[in-house]
């Protein structure tokens, strides 16, 4: 078992990174920013990590205060999810997101990827932008579509709802988060791309700053 070090600095900065900074962590609260999930279902969703890994970060992060156990509704099982304090980290995750845009141009390069991982970074790039009127707009990756709904309170991401939106985009992840993070315009997204529905649509929501 990987021996858990503290930094030793009365900072606030090193007091959070005793928490999080282990590998995998972040992902995991990455996972939990999208709902709460099953063992089984954070173990699919982030790939190439060991069961007994996943078992001691869950772990730290409950003795942490940051994740915690509930009841599955549908299956009367165990699952995982952000404390109230754990949730806090969206503001941090958004903000790694947002500045890891140059590293994101390239495309995968044979990482892996999955379509579930757009909720939290689609949401990131959206964030703090002030949107003039209402919109509803899906991105269909891989066969999975997120449903983009924006007002003036700002932006939510849910994958896979049950009624599809009217105007769906459906494009590579590079594109999407291209768009997202404003690195491409909504015609160069759309040439890279299949637009099902109005574009005007996609411009309500991409096209705000």
């Amino acid at each position: 078992m990987e021996t858990k070090r503290s930094y030793g600095q009365y900072c606030g900065l090193a007091r959070a990174l005793d928490i999080v900074s282990s590998r995998w962590s972040l992902l995991i609260v990455r996972e939990l920013l999208i709902g709460p999930a099953r063992y089984g279902q954070l173990q699919a969703g982030l790939p190439r990590i060991s069961t007994n890994l996943l078992a001691e970060r869950l772990r730290e992060l409950e003795e942490a205060g940051v994740v915690q156990r509930q009841l599955d509704t549908h299956t009367n099982g165990v699952a995982y999810a952000l404390t109230p304090w754990g949730s806090e980290l969206r503001g941090a995750i958004a903000a790694l997101v947002n500045w890891s845009r140059p590293l994101m141009v390239s495309g995968p390069k044979g990482d892996s990827f999955q379509p579930h991982w757009l909720v939290v970074a689609v949401e990131s790039l959206l964030l703090g932008r002030r949107f003039e009127e209402p919109a509803v707009a899906g991105l269909e990756v891989d066969g999975a579509v997120l449903t983009v709904k924006v007002d003036e309170m700002g932006s939510r991401v849910v994958l896979n709802e049950s009624q599809k939106p009217e105007s769906v985009f459906r494009a590579e992840a590079r594109v999407i988060l291209g768009l997202a993070a404003g690195m491409l315009t909504i015609d160069q997204a759309i040439s890279m791309g299949e637009l099902r529905g109005q574009k005007r649509d996609l411009a309500a929501i991409f096209s705000a700053r």
